[in-house]
């Protein structure tokens, strides 16, 4: 694709699919993320020519005016939205599929000092939620979601919602509406959720004469979670 037709895709897709936008105006002055890729496309574009200097230079502009910062190595593919954006850190060996969305304070980042693929890939229709750190030459597979706050260290399988730290895979074939993250499940709830009812379970068949140890046993746990609560006031 053509850079100044991909120049004009990235200012409709702010169009298509952001209902806060009520006036073409405000894309000079309201979306850092729209500029942030304006900058990273020309600075790209001269990488690929082989100019070091320049495009780090057109980089670290477009840190300054948008709080953002993409290496001009890092590919990223068509129709990408960094909503708000503010705190976005996305790597030199990153690879960004067509149709992603990030949210603001996301890290696209690196584990290792070595050379080579060092960074995550982002495949086709990719949520990444605000907060969000992936970390290492991983892949998040198509359609699938990352929660916000969540910090994934492992490849993510395609249409599927990892959250969590570490990220865990929830479920495959989850809700792909982008912006349902109010149905992730909370996994720690659920986990102690079921640690719970299995300790009912075993205690409900403890012999009777055992049950009475338990039950002091259980009171002297309670006490030193008492005194733990109380020394953090």
């Amino acid at each position: 694709m053509k850079f100044f037709s991909l120049i004009r895709e990235d200012f409709a897709n702010v169009k298509r699919n952001d209902p806060a936008l009520h006036s073409s105006a405000e894309l000079f002055f309201s979306y850092p993320g729209l500029w942030a890729l304006f900058f990273h496309r020309i600075a790209h574009s001269l990488y690929q020519r082989g100019l070091r200097f320049l495009p780090r230079f057109i980089s670290g502009l477009g840190l300054f005016l948008t709080t953002i910062d993409i290496h001009p190595a890092a590919t990223i593919g068509r129709r990408v939205f960094i909503d708000h954006g503010v705190g976005v850190v996305i790597g030199e060996t990153t690879i960004i599929g067509d149709d992603v969305l990030i949210y603001q304070q996301v890290t696209l980042g690196g584990v290792s000092l070595s050379h080579g693929k060092r960074h995550p890939t982002l495949e086709n229709n990719v949520v990444i939620g605000a907060g969000s750190k992936v970390l290492g030459n991983i892949t998040i597979g198509a359609n699938s979601k990352v929660g916000a706050n969540s910090v994934v260290v492992k490849d993510v399988p395609p249409d599927s919602t990892a959250v969590g730290i570490p990220a865990r895979v929830l479920k495959r074939g989850f809700d792909k509406t982008p912006l349902s993250h109010n149905k992730i499940p909370d996994v720690n709830k659920e986990i102690f959720a079921y640690l719970i009812k299995r300790i009912e379970v075993l205690e409900s068949a403890l012999p009777q004469n055992k049950q009475e140890n338990i039950k002091q046993k259980d009171h002297n746990l309670e006490e030193i979670y008492d005194n733990f609560i109380h020394s953090m006031d």
